[in-house]
C-alpha cells in the first residue's frame, strides 16, 4: 500500500490504496465520483470514460499510480451545475434512456469537440465507436454533439 497524489476534478486528492488499482475504483469507492460507471472493466465498453488531460481515456484501464502522471476530469468535474454545452445539449435533446452510458458519453464528446469543434456526422460516429450504448440512443448522441457544438463546445 503506498500513498498517491491526484488531480481530480481541478483539485489535489491523496489515497492510500495498491499501486495497480485501476483509476475507476479509486474515483467511484475512495473519493465517492460515482459518475464514473464500471461497464466492462477491459475499456471496450465507453462507461468509465473520463478526461485525462483533455483527452478520453477509460478509466477501468489506468492505474493509479500512472494516473498521478496526469489530470483528470469526472462528470462531477465537467460543470458543477450542469451548465457545460455537452451537459445542457444531452439534455435538450433528451438523449439519455435508461442513461448508464451517458456520463462516458459526455466525457467523450467534450474530449472530440476540444478537438474538433464543428465535428461530421462521421467524425462524431468514429470517436463514439468504442461506446456501448444497449438502449440505441446513436442519433439523438449525434444530434447532441452538434447541439454542444453550437452551445459553445467543449468549452
Amino acid at each position: 500500500m503506498a500513498r498517491y497524489r491526484l488531480t481530480i476534478n481541478g483539485r489535489a486528492r491523496e489515497v492510500d490504496t495498491e499501486p495497480d488499482l485501476p483509476l475507476l475504483w479509486v474515483l467511484r469507492d475512495r473519493l465517492a465520483l460515482t459518475g464514473t460507471k464500471y461497464g466492462c472493466g477491459v475499456g471496450i465498453c465507453g462507461a468509465c470514460t473520463v478526461l485525462e488531460d483533455g483527452r478520453d481515456v477509460r478509466s477501468c484501464q489506468v492505474t493509479v499510480a500512472k494516473a498521478q502522471e496526469h489530470r483528470y476530469t469526472t462528470i462531477e468535474g465537467l460543470s458543477a451545475d450542469g451548465g457545460h454545452p455537452c451537459q445542457r445539449a444531452w439534455l435538450e435533446e433528451d438523449v439519455a434512456q435508461c442513461g448508464y452510458c451517458q456520463p462516458g458519453m459526455s466525457l467523450q464528446a467534450a474530449a472530440l469537440l476540444a478537438q474538433k469543434p464543428r465535428p461530421s456526422d462521421a467524425d462524431i460516429d468514429e470517436a463514439f465507436a468504442g461506446h456501448v450504448c444497449r438502449c440505441g440512443t446513436w442519433q439523438r448522441v449525434r444530434r447532441a454533439v452538434h447541439t454542444a457544438a453550437r452551445l459553445g463546445g467543449a468549452r
